[in-house]
């Protein structure tokens, strides 16, 4: 009988660079999650070091590199590292003007679309437009997994930033409500920056948070 692959588990790369918009520049640390096993695996937010990237994946097929959206600390690095491995870049069309901002003569190679499911190593990464961050913001539930990968829309703590360009308050809180806090409470919530928490540890402050956002 073949021996079946391993189921993928979730690994995190972090690294430093900065981000950039509406005239100001910051200094980040960013959490790059790869979903895989020993012979796949897909890359959830490239952030600013290719090369470290594909060194993480090492040697196993990239099946895609997924944008939760187009700041250019998640997406900097994406075309280098499409480059290096032949796999395709991913982004909801609704972040394409974020995106090129930072790479104005590439595009990215498929669209994210609410619903949609991506396969690695035999389970499914489920996409959900998250909008409020940016326009185009995705979450990657993987119930396999316990796991629900938000990008910039939820971290420990509270939502994702919404005070600048491209982002909406009232937009992310329904995000957050709608989509994300009616995971199962144990789902382990792994942002772009960060700590890790869980749905169940922050559901009780949404009433805060729309509170402190009033």
């Amino acid at each position: 009988m073949r021996q079946m692959p391993p189921e993928p588990e979730i690994e995190l790369l972090t690294t430093t660079g900065t981000f950039s918009l509406d005239g100001g520049t910051w200094e980040v640390e960013n959490n790059v999650w790869i979903i895989a096993n020993d012979q796949d695996a897909v890359v959830i937010d490239p952030a600013h070091d290719a090369r470290a990237v594909a060194t993480a994946v090492g040697d196993r097929e990239l099946r895609a590199i997924i944008c939760t959206h187009a700041h250019d600390d998640h997406v900097g690095a994406a075309p280098e590292l499409a480059a290096l491995t032949g796999a395709p870049i991913l982004l909801h069309p609704d972040d394409l003007p974020l995106w090129k901002q930072t790479h104005p003569g590439d595009h990215p190679d498929e669209d994210l679309r609410d619903g949609q499911r991506i396969t690695v190593g035999g389970i499914y990464l489920h996409v959900r437009h998250t909008p409020g961050h940016s326009p185009g913001g995705v979450s990657i539930y993987v119930p396999a997994l316990e796991a629900v990968f938000t990008g910039d829309t939820l971290f420990q703590g509270g939502p994702g930033a919404t005070g600048r360009s491209f982002s909406d308050f009232p937009t992310i809180i329904d995000s957050i409500r709608d989509r994300l806090l009616t995971l199962p409470p144990e789902t382990t919530v792994h942002p772009g920056h960060g700590a890790t928490t869980t749905i169940g540890a922050e559901a009780p402050q949404l009433a805060e948070w729309i509170a402190r956002g009033r």
